[in-house]
């Protein structure tokens, strides 16, 4: 199926194999600055006219009603998480709200964190890291507001993570990790995650196990060549892993086990200075994603060829990679915010952060939208 043509930096678009997936790129904050986005966000509208009777020819002599688009820069990850903002695209939800979106696609979540810092782009679509969105608003304060959180649950039986082996693997907790390798994501997030785990569950990261970072793209394949016992990875690698027999699933969603159920990885972001200095426009942003979440919760199997259009998953794959929760503005709720903050508590645990983080701080409040 050929994928969407939508501008992007700083990716590159491979077929997909039983080896390779899409690569998040490093994870960590202050990685250095960005490639340039190809536009910074635009507070200019764009004129499109559009016919408000007959042909609106010169020679039907109709008159045509124009209508005035905000523009607006979304920096985004093809990831699963994502799929809200593939629905709203698909769907034409942003040109029904007269907002025409210049689509800037990363490979490293790092990057798009950055360009919301810079002012090159207006708002993360969901998906984007909720922990290095924290780490990056505890440097520059009052920089984000958080509306929409993806990841997974035990409780909702969502997928968001799972530690992979091989299927003969004798593996089946992080305690039988004692003496082996494990990797996972590049950079800050996900390598506190891992540590905090298997803190929790008796071992020290560096004496009695082993972390490895890798690109998501290699986890499978180290797994099978057993270069690595183990990953720690986010869908759809465990889905991928058992549909093609290489891999099976120790444990689902083992961090939400050890910090937080429902456990949120992933974020729907605005940048502070969008939400003040266009107040209605992000406004719309936030009711756009929201209405594409709920097509998405509604029927995800309705949506599923919309992912392989802009993830380098195939047609097929997308037809049973696991579902994962998505939570939008209008449905965050007391267990969302706890489950937020357990997270970032993490950073603070694992002395990455050197200050207190306060979840509901940097969620949007619905007292903010005009």
């Amino acid at each position: 199926m050929r994928k969407k043509n939508i501008n992007h930096q700083n990716s590159s678009e491979q077929p997909f194999s039983r080896r390779k997936f899409v690569k998040y790129g490093a994870l960590s904050l202050g990685a250095g600055a960005i490639a340039a986005c190809g536009a910074n966000p635009s507070t200019e509208t764009t004129d499109t006219a559009t016919e408000a009777s007959g042909s609106g020819s010169p020679e039907s002599g109709s008159p045509e009603l124009i209508v005035k688009k905000e523009k607006v820069v979304a920096s985004w990850l093809p990831i699963m998480q994502t799929t809200a903002y593939y629905v709203a695209l698909e769907r034409g939800l942003f040109d029904q709200a007269d907002i025409e979106v210049e689509s800037v696609k990363f490979e490293n979540p790092n990057q798009i964190i950055d360009s919301l810092v810079s002012g090159r782009a207006d708002f993360g679509p969901p998906g984007t890291a909720a922990g290095i969105t924290v780490l990056a608003e505890a440097k520059a304060p009052g920089t984000f507001k958080v509306f929409g959180l993806q990841g997974g649950g035990i409780k909702s039986n969502l997928m968001n993570d799972g530690l992979i082996v091989t299927p003969d693997s004798t593996i089946a907790s992080f305690e039988d990790l004692k003496g082996k390798t494990v990797s996972t994501i590049p950079g800050i997030q996900w390598k506190t995650i891992l540590s905090y785990v298997l803190k929790q569950n008796g071992l020290e990261p560096g004496s009695t196990v082993t972390i490895e970072q890798m690109a998501v793209g290699l986890h499978l394949p180290s797994v099978v060549s057993g270069a690595v016992d183990a990953t720690l990875s986010l869908e759809p690698i465990g889905s991928i892993a058992e549909a093609t027999e290489q891999g099976k699933r120790a444990m689902v969603n083992p961090v939400a086990m050890f910090i937080s159920d429902p456990f949120y990885s992933g974020a729907a972001v605005l940048t502070s200075k969008f939400l003040t200095d266009r107040p209605e426009v992000a406004k719309k942003v936030v009711q756009v994603i929201d209405e594409a979440t709920k097509i998405a919760n509604d029927d995800f199997n309705q949506v599923r060829p919309i992912i392989s259009e802009y993830t380098a998953l195939e047609a097929a794959q997308a037809a049973y990679v696991a579902q994962p929760l998505l939570k939008r503005f209008d449905d965050l709720d007391a267990t969302d915010l706890d489950s937020y903050q357990k997270f970032i508590n993490v950073f603070s645990a694992e002395e990455v952060l050197d200050k207190e983080m306060s979840a509901k701080a940097i969620m949007l409040d619905k007292s903010e939208l005009v």
